[in-house]
């Protein structure tokens, strides 16, 4: 996968840098603590953390997801071949859809031309379901 380009208006510091690399190893979306936990060792404040990936949320080289009923946000590279997740609520655990379902549909709809898109699904995972019926 190529490298993103680094945005015009974004200067490379060092913090920046090494969260990007970690999101650029990433195999999924991480929350802020995960991220910062990759960086252990290497000298950044949390703080500093969270002000490097609104920096790159701003110029659009992450995109943020919530998960839903909860206020843990998940970052992610925004790359050319965009991926969606189906995410646990038990376990948070992520899923990466094979294929982008709505790749195929062209909407236009009154004059809207959409131009990108983000799709998450919730729910169980197996062993969540198991440990629900379980519990019950």
């Amino acid at each position: 996968m190529e490298p993103l380009q680094w945005p015009q208006g974004l200067k490379r510091t060092k913090p920046r840098e090494q969260v990007y690399d970690v999101l650029a190893a990433a195999d999924r979306p991480l929350d802020v603590r995960e991220i910062y936990s990759r960086l252990e060792g290497q000298g950044l404040a949390l703080s500093t953390v969270y002000r490097v990936l609104t920096a790159f949320e701003e110029h659009q080289m992450v995109t943020k997801t919530t998960i839903m009923g909860e206020d843990t946000a998940l970052y992610a590279l925004r790359r050319h071949d965009h991926a969606h997740y189906a995410i646990c609520m038990g376990c948070h655990k992520q899923v990466q859809l094979p294929r982008c379902p709505l790749q195929p549909v062209e909407l236009e709809m009154d004059g809207f031309s959409i131009t990108n898109h983000r799709l998450e699904l919730y729910g169980y995972c197996r062993d969540c379901k198991k440990r629900h019926r379980q519990d019950h």
